[in-house]
């Protein structure tokens, strides 16, 4: 047996595997990738048909929002207590407050005009339920998620599968056809340039698209989880209970009786100091202080066109501003970088806007390339009736 007729073979192997686990899961590939583009932009385009909540008028030229405390008051008054706030660098954005009431399960963010303190709203609305729905159906199908889940997990699994099938379908047998192999040839029929759609957008988008699908399974199974952070070696993140969570634990009694005279830093101040420690713009996300708490925790986020999603981390000691802890993302080991960044990687928000834009145009792809497919696999059906009709007649 030729090397030319081994190849073919195998070629014809990986080809049947490709074109029935397209088949086989090709729907609810089509859906999860579908959705998968729609909520790409789902913050931005909620932020701009809401953009009445989301975006203040500056009063005059010279003015300044109100303290934190003063708007945290306003919003107690208005909604209930206030537990973080985050600030963006831009005057025209609204201060969001997150509230959390009792018997709630998670908080809710209200909208504030840091200059007037008005609670313009919650970040619920028609477009952010729409946009739920769509998260539904992209990690469980809108099902029960005992049984969605598993589902689109098992199809995402095939789904690397098919995209490793189909690398290895396109590998051209000879290197003058690796250039035809790369482009789309628009002068063609609707079935060459349907062809071409497949197999060079497929080829172009594979790595998004891999990267996707791996980091997506860990939404889907435990094991592959738990298996991802023992290949990672990082431990499972902890919940609740940070640092300064009990003031009780981190201070002596003589220390808690003498707090009873102190009052915390404004956010104002914490906040200079954690522009001196971290010294560029960014988004704050800060643990409002009180005398109940000796540290709290304050996350900021780069921004711009290609500002990563990861953010630096301080603890402050609320009555001196002391920097207590300081973790910045660029200085972390590669494989801690990568397991905080799993979601960032799925979403596409890892590099900004700019992976953002890749990965809308790698999913709208992806949603095609079961359409293109299937067209694909009836023409050769068509072909092949039609060539066993020729047979008949001819014989």
């Amino acid at each position: 047996m030729t090397k030319s007729s081994t190849w073919k073979r195998v070629r014809k192997l990986f080809n049947d595997i490709h074109l029935w686990m397209g088949i086989g899961a090709g729907l609810i590939l089509f859906v999860v990738c579908f959705t998968g583009t729609v909520y790409t932009f789902h913050s931005e385009i909620d932020e701009m048909i809401n953009s009445e909540k989301y975006r203040v008028s500056i009063p005059s030229e010279n003015a300044k929002p109100l303290p934190v405390e003063e708007l945290s008051k306003k919003v107690t008054e208005q909604v209930g207590k206030a537990s973080s706030v985050t600030i963006s660098p831009d005057p025209e954005d609204a201060y969001q407050f997150s509230v959390r009431k009792e018997g709630e399960r998670r908080g809710t963010t209200y909208l504030v005009n840091p200059y007037t303190g008005q609670v313009l709203g919650d970040t619920k609305s028609e477009t952010s339920e729409f946009f739920m729905i769509m998260f539904r159906l992209h990690r469980w199908l809108m099902l029960d998620t005992s049984i969605g889940r598993p589902i689109v997990g098992w199809s995402t699994v095939i789904f690397v599968f098919i995209i490793l099938t189909g690398l290895i379908i396109w590998v051209p047998q000879k290197v003058k056809s690796w250039k035809q192999g790369l482009r789309i040839k628009w002068s063609g029929n609707w079935r060459r340039i349907n062809h071409d759609l497949h197999n060079s957008l497929g080829l172009y988008t594979s790595i998004f698209l891999l990267i996707m699908a791996l980091t997506g399974l860990q939404w889907s199974f435990d094991w592959y989880r738990t298996g991802l952070r023992n290949v990672l070696s990082v431990e499972a993140p902890q919940r609740g209970g940070g640092r300064g969570s009990n003031a009780g634990d981190n201070k002596g009694q003589g220390e808690d009786t003498l707090m009873v005279d102190r009052s915390p830093l404004s956010v104002e101040s914490l906040l200079s100091v954690a522009d001196t420690s971290l010294p560029y713009e960014g988004i704050y996300r800060l643990d409002l202080p009180n005398s109940e708490k000796l540290e709290v925790g304050l996350r900021k986020y780069h921004t711009g066109f290609f500002a990563s999603s990861a953010s630096d981390q301080l603890t402050l000691d609320v009555f001196s501003g002391e920097v207590i802890a300081k973790e910045v993302f660029s200085e972390k080991p590669m494989n801690i970088k990568i397991a905080q960044s799993i979601k960032a990687l799925h979403v596409g928000d890892v590099f900004g806007t700019f992976s953002k834009i890749i990965y809308f145009i790698s999913c709208l792809i992806a949603t095609s390339l079961p359409v293109t497919g299937t067209i694909i696999w009836i023409n050769k059906l068509k072909k092949k009736a039609k060539r066993q009709k020729k047979k008949i007649l001819v014989s």
